[in-house]
């Protein structure tokens, strides 16, 4: 896969991640853990089916002896899909993406620790520029939506897992070529981690959410949200890891806060402020520059 077409797919991923604040914001009866319940269920249903006939009759082989990253990769999803619904339920969707906004620089300080990664300096300053105009977006929302300091903590275990995560793919992809050289099957699939996550939302999930209250209408959005919003975009996003270093996946996922908002925005009366049309005129323009600037070296 070239590295633009990586990066156009990166950008759909975000696209579809953005619909969850949305699409949450229509629900009728189901609130925090059972929201949580139902996406990670449905999520874990369509990967289960979806890896199965990708995989076949290897895919729950895969699970024996599997190493740490599998593992490790799979609790880190699980901690995503719970504490990001929990928290667009408890506060404002723009207070969950501020916080959220934080990835790119623990993910860049992540990989700086533990893989020995040096950065090129159009990334910190991308990812400098970028976080400066999220703070601009959201800065006076926040400010007067009085949102909840629980929702905010909750938030705060997004970033950080999703910064774990990414590292531990980028571990995952330095060593592949260690395991091809060993035998068939000794690289972990890191595909089977997405299901992992979904599976232990769902159950962690399931005891504080009952008892159920969501209604046809709420389960056909929860659907929606487990298939389309989860499921596809993380197989996609596991396997975009192997062409895209992790700093800049961290970076290209800030977009999905443009997007979260415009959807907030169209779809649930939400309409930002001028100056969060601003810092959105901020992130983009630095994402812009980082990515080209990064085609015209590899050129």
């Amino acid at each position: 896969m070239t590295h633009r077409r990586a990066v156009a797919l990166m950008v759909l991923v975000t696209l579809l991640w953005s619909i969850a604040g949305v699409v949450t914001r229509h629900l009728d009866a189901a609130r925090s853990f059972e929201v949580t319940f139902w996406r990670s269920l449905f999520n874990a249903l369509a990967l289960a089916v979806g890896l199965a006939l990708i995989r076949g009759p290897t895919l729950w082989r895969g699970l024996i002896g599997a190493g740490w990253p599998l593992w490790v990769s799979g609790v880190c999803w699980a901690v995503m899909f719970t504490a990001f619904m929990v928290a667009i339920t408890l506060t404002t969707v723009a207070n969950v993406l501020i916080t959220m906004a934080i990835a790119p620089l623990v993910t860049a300080l992540f990989a700086r620790l533990f893989l020995r990664h040096r950065l090129p300096v159009r990334t910190w300053v991308a990812i400098t520029v970028a976080g400066t105009g999220i703070g601009w977006m959201f800065g006076s929302e926040v400010g007067n939506a009085g949102a909840s300091l629980i929702g905010t903590l909750v938030a705060l275990a997004v970033p950080i897992a999703a910064a774990v995560n990414w590292t531990v793919l980028q571990h995952i992809r330095q060593e592949r070529a260690d395991f091809a050289g060993r035998a068939p099957g000794a690289a972990p699939d890191m595909l089977l981690a997405v299901l992992i996550g979904a599976l232990l939302s769902a159950a962690v999930s399931l005891p504080l959410a009952w008892p159920l209250q969501a209604n046809a209408h709420d389960l056909g959005l929860l659907a929606v949200l487990g298939v389309v919003q989860l499921a596809i975009p993380c197989l996609l996003v596991v396997q975009l890891s192997r062409v895209l270093p992790a700093p800049e996946i961290a970076l290209l996922a800030l977009l999905e806060v443009l997007f979260g908002v415009a959807w907030v925005w169209l779809g649930a009366g939400e309409r930002p402020a001028t100056t969060a049309l601003g810092g959105g005129a901020l992130v983009l323009g630095a994402l812009v520059a980082n990515e080209t600037l990064a085609l015209r070296r590899r050129r």
